[in-house]
């Protein structure tokens, strides 16, 4: 069977040290929320991007603690609503050290709270008008 896991340790890399990230606003807990510009898609009415939270402390859980979060984020900006497509959380994201990853089988739509990273991002790419 096919794992993912050196793939996205090899593209968490890469992306680190290219500094493809740009910051965009701040969670409520006060963690950066990056964007990667070249990833944000257009189709359908759907904005896709990729999206980088470095926590400023660490969040505990049974792995170790997480210091990084990347997903994919999908937004439909008139309904103004949000689907994660893919996220990663890491522990050390430039060794590659996932703690977890998911990918669900059929994102959901629902609303964002302006003070997640969601509700961030969802400003950033779906100005009110």
């Amino acid at each position: 069977m096919f794992s993912l896991r050196p793939l996205l340790m090899v593209a968490a890399l890469a992306a680190v040290q290219n500094g493809r990230w740009k910051d965009i606003g701040t969670t409520s807990t006060g963690n950066p929320v990056q964007i990667d510009p070249k990833s944000v898609k257009t189709k359908d009415g759907i904005v896709t991007a990729s999206f980088r939270i470095p926590y400023v402390t660490p969040v505990d859980y049974p792995q170790g603690k997480v210091t990084v979060v990347r997903a994919v984020g999908m937004f439909k900006c008139d309904a103004r609503t949000v689907a994660v497509k893919e996220s990663t959380s890491y522990i050390d994201e430039k060794a590659g050290t996932i703690a977890t990853h998911s990918v669900p089988k059929i994102p959901g739509f629902g609303p964002s709270f302006s003070s997640t990273f969601s509700g961030v991002a969802l400003d950033y790419l779906c100005p009110k008008k």
